[in-house]
């Protein structure tokens, strides 16, 4: 069944509803669906005269000549072409910033950050976005950004989408519900949502003040990460994601579309809605998933395991085994290693990590990494358990235990993360994070 929302009254009133979205379920698939009965054309992307007199319109998130199997596009069948605004132009960035960072010099400091603040005064999803940091070039569909959000008022006629990477947004407070030119999606925390580069969007707040994370992905998209040696199942399945089915808007006032290209913020006036499509069909949609659905796997004899098993999407890079970006969560889980450390191991990456942590706590902090908070490990920065996590798990009975209450995750990626001013001087940047390795001392006994 699809969602029709004819007009902003009925949209906002369907965004506020607590009845369920349906969704359809699959990663990468073929998708097709239409809010109009007879609104597909069928045997043919572009007919002369669409159904319902409507407008083709194809959306490429790769090149024509890709691969048949990484090739990404849809077609929407739309009340009018997305062409039909006015000029862009520009607007304040606000807190924004895009790759390549120069505010301040890379540090190979740990880093740690207390909870961002909701804001106080009326602020929306785009509004609220406040870049920490990254790397690459977005100009040249390299490296990723890390950004916070934070919302406490519904987009209503002002809409969004960037042109300079794929958004995965991981909410930590608050439900956010997507509406976009493909459809409707919720995502709760404990949720995440993808949103392909380029896709039109709003953001409704159904359930008041919302608080998350963002990893801006410009490089190749998300993906599935091979299971080699697992064999068929494990990690996230693919029937566990779900895209939206068609639902469109039929909205006839003056709207704001806001772009991000190339670093910057541009705005361009509309006198309709853009999320006009009736039908569509493709495989470049958005997507969300249920984090509470991977299949965790991890040691059963001894020895803590690589991260690397966590992974519930990477984005490749040009060097084989190398991801751009790979997003890593920590959940629920069995701890039964046998003469083992249990907690993550000390450790110096070639991979640059930064951490949230969604609700509960992460097993290799005792304390200060705080749901809503960050922490930034940079490219062969030292890290690992505090003192007081090392003196527990060190001496600890090693019967079988259960870290439950618990959602942490990691934007692991290949080139070190250059911050943004307004990170390293933000009154959440914890200035005593190093202290919780110093007392960290001398065991020696030969």
């Amino acid at each position: 069944m699809a969602q029709d929302v004819k007009t902003r009254e009925a949209g906002a009133k369907a965004a506020l509803g607590k009845s369920a979205l349906t969704y359809q379920t699959g990663f990468n698939n073929q998708f097709a669906t239409e809010a109009r009965p007879g609104a597909l054309p069928q045997g043919r992307n572009s007919p002369q005269q669409p159904p319902l007199g409507l407008y083709a319109e194809q959306i490429s998130g790769t090149a024509f000549t890709a691969p048949r199997a990484e090739n990404r596009r849809t077609w929407t069948y739309r009340l009018r072409p997305s062409v039909v605004h006015k000029p862009y132009s520009r607007m304040d960035n606000g807190l924004v910033r895009t790759a390549p960072f120069a505010d301040v010099d890379a540090t190979p400091s740990q880093l740690r950050w207390s909870p961002f603040p909701i804001p106080t005064k009326p602020t929306d999803f785009v509004e609220g976005i406040v870049t920490i940091g990254g790397n690459g070039d977005a100009s040249q569909h390299a490296g990723m950004a890390t950004h916070i959000y934070a919302a406490n008022t519904s987009m209503t006629d002002r809409y969004f989408y960037s042109a300079d990477g794929e958004m995965l947004i991981v909410p930590q407070q608050g439900r956010l519900r997507l509406i976009t030119e493909l459809g409707l999606l919720d995502v709760a925390p404990n949720e995440i949502v993808v949103v392909p580069r380029g896709i039109r969007f709003k953001v409704e707040l159904p359930d008041g003040p919302s608080r998350g994370y963002i990893c801006e992905n410009y490089g190749q998209a998300f993906r599935l990460p091979e299971l080699g040696p697992l064999g068929a199942n494990g990690l996230a399945n693919q029937r566990d994601f779900e895209a939206p089915v068609a639902a469109f808007e039929d909205k006839e006032t003056p709207c704001q579309l806001i772009a991000k290209f190339q670093g910057n913020l541009w705005a361009a006036e509309m006198k309709h809605s853009p999320l006009s499509v009736v039908a569509w069909h493709g495989n470049y949609t958005p997507y969300k998933y249920d984090l509470a659905k991977f299949m965790v796997i991890g040691s059963i004899s001894f020895d803590h395991p690589d991260p690397s098993i966590y992974t519930v999407l990477t984005a490749p890079s040009d060097t084989q085994g190398v991801a751009n970006v790979d997003f890593v969560i920590f959940p629920p889980r069995w701890l039964v290693g046998e003469d083992t450390f249990r907690p993550p191991w000390f450790h110096r990456n070639v991979m640059c990590e930064f951490m949230g942590l969604v609700h509960g706590a992460y097993d290799a902090k005792a304390e200060g990494f705080l749901p809503g908070g960050a922490s930034l490990h940079n490219c062969m920065s030292a890290h690992g358990p505090d003192a007081e996590t090392w003196e527990r798990a060190s001496k600890a009975e090693l019967k079988p235990h259960k870290v439950g209450d618990t959602m942490a995750f990691m934007f692991e990626t290949r080139f070190a993360m250059r911050l943004t001013r307004y990170a390293m001087e933000s009154s959440e940047l914890q200035q005593d994070y190093f202290e919780g390795w110093q007392g960290l001392n001398k065991n020696f006994k030969g």
